[in-house]
């Protein structure tokens, strides 16, 4: 890692696939769904890879459909019924992540989630996890008119947060997350440990580092 970000204030962070492994629960509510269908439960290692696409991603891996389809709508928000129920039963924090938010503090930083994860789900995840009770900024999909890859979720953290965008480094494993945090003109860092999908290719992305792990991040904090 031949970068550094040293005059940074703030960390933010995207949510599932950075910070947490949301995978298991994503990935059972949508088998759910196929199960009582009578089709085949699929092991969670099919769904993983999608999971950073949320219901898109789930639904097509579990009934190979796209948002174009007909019934399309109706399964989302079945899938969402399912979510909700389990959301927290499976989840947990990526190795790392809870020594990295300590960390993070104890360098005198401040720290915040942007998501596109809609706030009906966020809001009570976030609240039922201890590690984000020191999380100063939480913006989910729709606090803002545009969700990732625009940059306007970030400038609101950033808002929030009373810094200048130059002075918040955003963390995500999806290359809109890249996108939007070079648009928002923060230092921007790719989670190549995240949920990358199939055909990924993290260096096209842009982003000015990548991390393999979480507490990889501190490296590149070195001089903060």
């Amino acid at each position: 890692m031949s970068i550094t970000f040293p005059n940074i204030a703030a960390v933010l962070f995207d949510l599932d696939g950075t910070l947490i492994d949301s995978a298991p629960d994503l990935g059972t509510a949508a088998d759910q769904m196929r199960v009582a269908r009578g089709l085949p439960s699929l092991p969670l290692d099919v769904y993983r890879p999608m999971a950073g696409a949320g219901a898109r991603g789930m639904l097509g891996v579990a009934f190979g459909i796209t948002p174009e389809a007909p019934d399309y709508d109706v399964l989302r928000e079945e899938f969402f019924a399912n979510y909700s129920a389990c959301m927290t039963q499976r989840t947990y924090a990526f190795d790392g992540v809870h020594q990295l938010i300590e960390a993070i503090g104890a360098r005198g930083l401040r720290w915040g989630v942007v998501t596109n994860k809609s706030a009906r789900f966020t809001e009570p995840l976030t609240e039922a996890m201890p590690l984000f009770s020191t999380a100063e900024a939480i913006v989910s999909g729709d606090t803002t008119p545009f969700a990732k890859p625009h940059p306007a979720p970030l400038l609101e953290a950033a808002r929030r947060m009373a810094l200048a965008p130059a002075q918040c480094l955003y963390v995500g494993d999806d290359e809109r997350d890249v996108v939007a945090g070079l648009a928002a003109g923060m230092g921007t860092v790719a989670a190549t440990y995240g949920y990358l999908g199939v055909k990924a290719d993290t260096k096209a992305w842009g982003a000015h580092a990548e991390i393999n792990t979480p507490l990889d991040l501190l490296k590149l904090l070195a001089d903060a």
